[in-house]
């Protein structure tokens, strides 16, 4: 490892035990927070930043937020020079380095000795942080309409919460006792992540921790240059389509497309990602701050740069990338522009685009579009079982897209997102709701060589009241992408059906009543093929026909197949 002034095996040491301290937070978190969200699903991301806020190293967790969270911790290095030990600051403002309300960061200092070594946070999806919809997703026109927005402040001092701050908080959500619950979590999470990197600064004393630290970084960006050597050089473009903001004019039925647009610049060891020429921003909140943006492109380019994950994820490997777009278009929005669905709707798609756009130039590295949403519903109301106030939130997997040498993955978190599966059973038992149906959509992976992931199919029971409900779920007007022949992805599709059984198919985005006893179906988008669909293996298309994956009618009409 040349360059380095610590002896490369302490530097070793040293890196490997701030990533296992990164983890540790996020087994800390996963087992004290209290909403099924946190604990089951894994709607965070846990991380270790230096005294300036860049992160040297985060957990086994959201993609979604390697371009944003840095942001956020620079954010409270910003606001507040004067911190201590037993200081925790809390804030979500997406116009100053949050991502969305719901996203709620967490920071703690790490001190050793009198020394300010660095911070930890935690960004943990809430459930619900008020707004006149349950679960905050309502479709909105100013960021105001979204909920609680806190710009950093200080939350605990000397060890202790500040109950005032507290007490606002607590006063504007639905659900404040699973707030509690996971906010003590964050920090307690937090808590382990400055221990460990106090014990480390103890251990090795504090200019040789933080000249690691440095190193790290360093090391990240040297190992991302390097791996953006070894791809072509070139120009590429692509556009996608979005199906719209959440916003339905008076005598429509659906809101508006947009467009976004990307030009992509391989030089050496450097990548821009240009998107002159995107939409301004919409009406509704589909409008992503730059750094939202930005975390689309970084996760995008570690998959194709680096597909054995052997460069650690940190703001070091990102000096090389320069992500730019005007200010005041969708994919840069400025205050007081809605961003809600945006945080991963936009960053979802961005992360595809970069994909297609790459295709151009280094098309064996590259994956066919994925599900390019995170398929989110939300049900809240009154719980007939305790007479308390419920929310709900769920993400819905889509497919991952096919690659060049193998299928796409079926109903799995792809690219910015790394959530769990929510088990039926864990959503019956917190919430008056019955899952009818959870199943894999048949036909929804794109026919290729290589056939995309399927999308799946939930279906919930709304019992005994009726549940306001909201969904944001991309592609159900532009289906994810084929490449090198590969056809399209199946697209999204939710329905309510009434008591009454007369069905109606829902926006992609927006909130609804649910009656008692309806059902609520979703379909979660699937994902592209890669190459010529007649050169598929018949094995493989036969397998697919006995797993269920492809009906014998599309195995003849996408594949030139006839089941003997």
């Amino acid at each position: 490892m040349t360059g380095l002034k610590t002896d490369p095996a302490r530097f070793e040491v040293v890196k490997n035990a701030l990533f296992a301290a990164a983890e540790e937070m996020k087994i800390v978190l996963a087992k004290t927070a209290y909403s099924p969200l946190l604990k089951v699903a894994g709607d965070y991301s846990c991380g270790i930043f230096d005294a300036a806020g860049d992160m040297v190293a985060q957990g086994p967790d959201l993609p979604i937020h390697l371009g944003s969270m840095p942001d956020a911790v620079r954010a409270v290095v910003r606001a507040f020079a004067d911190v201590a030990p037993g200081d925790v600051f809390i804030h979500n403002d997406p116009y100053d380095g949050g991502s969305h309300l719901p996203d709620v960061n967490v920071v703690m200092p790490a001190f050793h000795d009198g020394h300010l070594l660095g911070y930890g946070c935690v960004r943990a999806h809430w459930p619900d942080i008020g707004s006149a919809q349950p679960g905050s997703y309502g479709a909105v026109t100013e960021i105001y309409g979204e909920g609680l927005r806190l710009p950093p402040i200080r939350l605990y001092r000397d060890g202790k919460p500040d109950p005032a701050i507290e007490a606002i908080i607590f006063a504007n959500v639905r659900t404040p006792s699973e707030r509690l619950g996971d906010l003590r979590a964050q920090v307690a999470a937090n808590l382990r992540g400055t221990q460990r990197m106090a014990e480390l600064a103890a251990k090795y004393g504090v200019a040789t921790f933080l000249q690691i630290m440095r190193e790290v970084l360093d090391y990240s960006e040297t190992m991302m240059r390097a791996a953006l050597r070894a791809l072509p050089d070139g120009e590429a473009s692509f556009t996608d389509i979005f199906d719209g903001d959440g916003i339905i004019g008076l005598g429509e039925t659906t809101d508006v497309p947009f467009t976004v647009k990307l030009r992509i610049v391989k030089k050496g060891d450097t990548i821009l990602a240009d998107f002159t020429g995107s939409d301004p921003a919409v009406a509704g909140p589909m409008n992503a701050p730059l750094t939202v943006t930005a975390s689309g492109v970084f996760c995008a380019l570690k998959m194709i740069a680096d597909p054995g994950s052997l460069i650690p994820p940190n703001s070091g490997c990102w000096r090389p990338v320069t992500v730019t777009a005007p200010a005041g278009s969708v994919v840069n929005a400025q205050h007081p522009s809605p961003v809600v669905y945006a945080n991963h709707e936009i960053s979802h798609r961005v992360a595809d685009m970069v994909m297609a756009a790459l295709y151009g130039i280094s098309p064996r590295t590259v994956m066919a579009g994925s599900q390019g949403t995170s398929a989110v519903i939300t049900f809240g109301g009154l719980d007939y079982r305790t007479g308390d106030r419920f929310v709900s939130y769920e993400s819905v997997k889509g497919g991952f897209g096919a690659r060049p040498t193998k299928d796409g993955i079926n109903a799995v978190a792809s690219t910015v997102s790394n959530m769990s599966n929510t088990p039926i059973e864990i959503i019956e038992m917190s919430f008056p709701l019955r899952v009818e149906e959870y199943a894999l959509v048949p036909d929804s992976g794109g026919a290729g060589r290589y056939r995309g992931g399927l999308g799946a199919r939930r279906v919930w029971r709304v019992l005994e009241n009726q549940a306001q409900a909201s969904v944001c779920c991309e592609r159900s007007v532009t289906p994810p992408f084929g490449l090198d022949g590969g056809l399209t992805g199946g697209p999204a599709v939710t329905t309510l059906i009434p008591p009454n059984g007369i069905a109606r198919t829902l926006n992609s985005k927006g909130g609804f009543l649910a009656p008692a006893g309806s059902l609520v179906v979703l379909e979660a988008p699937g994902s592209g093929g890669y190459g010529d669909p007649k050169s598929r293996d018949p094995a493989a298309l036969s397998e697919d026909l006995l797993d269920g994956y492809v009906t014998p009618a599309a195995a003849r009409r996408d594949y030139g197949f006839a089941a003997t």
